[in-house]
């Protein structure tokens, strides 16, 4: 398989504190990668540091075949980002900013489409301040569709969705994938981790206590289920309640 990201030994410190130490991660063409941990275990600064907002202590990060600090305006051509905390002038048009966020890009994708298919077609000339959360979480994954990337960064991405909504992303998500989208996917969703990602990597206080299939979690754990399982490698049993 292609590889998208390689990171190799990736380390990131703030003074005396380790945020994250000797991350190895990669990603193929055509496959969801999800990174698991709970608050403060790294996974911001992960993606901070392979994106090249943040500049990393120590290691190496291609993505695209590209150094992401180098060549951060080329790679931003063809990586989309969402993140759970992205905000937005509230008055602007949901029309309006699909438009001003597609004038940002070489090329991108007709953005009509992508409200249709995500089921914000009726919501083009209403201010984005009047969305509900669940619509603003799914107005951003557009945002982060529409250049038509190659690979995106999806962070909480289905946070406030109904059960209904939260399915008919992950199933607008693998046909993405099938067409050759890569995913990197953070996630407190322990069913939408079973079912999207083919591959996980759990961090845990800045460093990888696991890496590789749900399947393989389980099996290497003393426990019959993954969110169990989860709380195992990450010592969170006495927080399982928050995240199920």
């Amino acid at each position: 398989m292609n590889s998208v990201i390689k990171v190799k030994e990736l380390s990131k410190n703030y003074k005396d504190i380790v945020a994250l130490e000797n991350f190895d991660f990669d990603v193929n063409k055509k496959e969801i990668v999800g990174i698991l941990g709970a608050n403060g275990a790294g996974k911001t600064t992960a993606i901070e540091c392979m994106l090249g907002v943040k500049k990393q202590s120590s290691g190496d990060v291609e993505i695209l075949n590209l150094n992401p600090i180098i060549d951060r305006k080329t790679l931003f051509e063809r990586v989309g980002v969402q993140f759970q905390d992205g905000s937005y002038q509230e008055n602007i048009k949901v029309g309006e900013l699909c438009e001003v966020t597609a004038s940002y890009y070489k090329k991108s994708v007709d953005y009509n489409k992508l409200l249709n298919k995500f089921g914000l077609e009726n919501k083009l000339k209403e201010p984005v301040k009047q969305l509900s959360g669940g619509q603003r979480q799914r107005l951003f994954i557009i945002l982060a569709l529409i250049m038509d990337p190659e690979l995106v960064f999806l962070d909480e991405l289905t946070t406030g969705l109904d059960p209904r909504a939260r399915k008919d992303v992950w199933n607008i998500l693998v046909d993405l994938k099938n067409n050759g989208l890569s995913i990197v996917l953070i996630s407190h969703f322990m069913d939408e981790v079973q079912q999207l990602c083919d591959r996980i990597y759990i961090l845990k206080q800045g460093k990888t206590v696991f890496n590789g299939t749900v399947s393989e979690a389980i099996k290497n754990s003393p426990c019959e289920k993954f969110e169990d399982a989860y709380f195992w490698y990450t010592d969170q049993e006495d927080m399982k309640d928050e995240y199920l």
